[in-house]
């Protein structure tokens, strides 16, 4: 459905207790009144109309200013109309007035070359990279890998959920056509509709208040002569009491991005944490015996390695899984995620390979690039498999944090980097046993077929910080 244009109305029963909560959410999203439907009711007496406020910019763009590059903003029969005009820099309209707890909707239409979007608790601060807009935004992407109302954190940790498991939504969306869209910021849970579609879930606690604001993005100066627009209209928000308004849970997986944490969420989809965040309980030594006694560290919410400590494995084994952790690299640094190990106290297995390409020789190592990060190491090379124009990676560099998840089902393997998926294979396929025939494990009996095995942090030598290591299994 395209979502409400108007008002919606609630219908409160008599004894004060009102709807059920289902019913409740229902009657926000869709506007539609229960009064002779064949769902048995009190008798209803009053009528409550969601308290939605307009802030559709008006002319003059009174409360709102640009920052950022020279796009123009007007508004034109009620729409807020942004121009892309030539330049690098990425244009916003923003707020005046700040945000914490709401729900958003707005309609969206863009120029078929034109990205753009809308933050969602918007920052800026002179701290933080001279004042660049950064923070939660809400796609609006009209390009082909159809991105539109996936959460992106701007000039920070890049994509928060992509929309790349989430092919409903994906489908969804109209390029050059209007499209509605539904934000729910609500304490630290965001949630994005695009045409009445759940597209994102994402449990988070960086920022819990900030602006809304309007994004012309920066595109080829050839592009931007022509004036291509990003359109706005009937934006609104409710933030009094907004979970009151939220819908209902959808079978939609939640991203969790909470530090040693999980949302409620991820536990409803079966996700447990594999490390507490500020103990050593469920990891030993991959050479037996307890905790290792150095090279390995916990503090600030980081389980560390510093070298000499060796391998760290899990007290536990694992067969079908995903499993998710966030990974921070020094300068030159090389570690690995292991999985599929040898039995007994081997390290040999297949490998989530951890590397700072730009310094570390092992990235020039190897095959076409089989041991850089997220390789299958010194196998199988990674690849942007999500966006196949643009192949590269999206990389935090050393100093901030990254993700690296891996998903095992039976012989399929996936591994994943910030959000995009790098390598896909299927263990035993003739390609697999190939690539294994070329590698350094050639003649390795069994490579890669184990049936289970603990998952394994690799102690190279470099300093490396993980967090949130956490899995489900299937």
């Amino acid at each position: 459905m395209a979502g409400p244009t108007g008002n919606a109305n609630i219908f409160v029963h008599r004894s004060g207790r009102g709807m059920t909560r289902a019913l409740l959410t229902a009657a926000v999203w869709t506007g539609a009144a229960l009064a002779g439907s064949a769902v048995p009711v009190a008798p209803l007496v009053a009528q409550v109309t969601p308290p939605w406020q307009d802030i559709t910019p008006r002319a003059g763009l009174q409360g709102w200013h640009r920052t950022g590059g020279s796009a123009t903003y007007e508004v034109v029969n009620g729409e807020l109309v942004g121009r892309a005009v030539p330049g690098k820099t990425n244009s916003w309209l923003v707020s005046d007035a700040t945000y914490g707890d709401y729900i958003m909707e707005f309609d969206a239409r863009t120029d078929p070359v034109l990205n753009s979007g809308v933050m969602v608790r918007g920052q800026s601060r002179p701290d933080y990279r001279n004042g660049v807009v950064h923070g939660y935004q809400a796609e609006i992407d009209p390009s082909a890998r159809a991105w539109s109302a996936g959460l992106y954190d701007e000039q920070r940790r890049l994509w928060l959920y992509s929309l790349g498991r989430n092919d409903p939504a994906r489908r969804a969306f109209r390029s050059g056509d209007w499209n509605h869209y539904r934000i729910e910021a609500i304490g630290n849970r965001l949630r994005t509709w695009i045409n009445g579609v759940p597209a994102a879930d994402i449990a988070d606690d960086t920022d819990a208040r900030g602006f809304i604001a309007f994004q012309v993005h920066a595109i080829p100066d050839e592009q931007a002569r022509k004036g291509p627009e990003a359109r706005f209209r009937n934006v609104r928000l409710i933030t009094q009491d907004p979970a009151r308004y939220a819908l209902p849970e959808t079978k939609l997986e939640q991203q969790g991005w909470l530090a040693n944490k999980l949302g409620a969420g991820e536990r409803r989809d079966g996700w447990t944490l594999l490390w507490d965040g500020s103990s050593t309980k469920g990891w030993r030594s991959n050479k037996g015996g307890g905790f290792p006694q150095r090279g390995w560290s916990v503090a600030d919410g980081a389980l560390s390695t510093t070298g000499g400590g060796g391998d760290l494995i899990t007290d536990r084994s694992y067969r079908n899984f995903e499993l998710s952790v966030d990974y921070r690299l020094t300068p030159g640094a090389n570690s690995g995620i292991k999985y599929r190990i040898a039995p007994g106290t081997s390290s040999v297995g297949l490998e989530y390979q951890l590397l700072d390409d730009d310094r570390h020789p092992d990235a020039k190592m190897g095959r076409d690039g089989n041991r850089t990060l997220a390789s299958l190491y010194d196998l199988i090379t990674p690849r942007n498999l999500l966006d196949p124009p643009n192949p590269g990676k999206r990389i935090n560099p050393p100093g901030e944090w990254n993700r690296a998840v891996i998903v095992v089902r039976g012989n399929h393997v996936e591994h994943w980097l910030n959000g995009f998926k790098m390598v896909e294979f299927e263990r035993g396929s003739p390609a697999f046993e190939e690539a294994v025939a070329q590698s350094k494990f050639a003649g390795q009996k069994g490579f890669g077929a184990w049936a289970q095995s603990p998952i394994l942090l690799q102690d190279h030598g470099d300093r490396v910080d993980f967090r949130s290591i956490k899995i489900r299994q299937f």
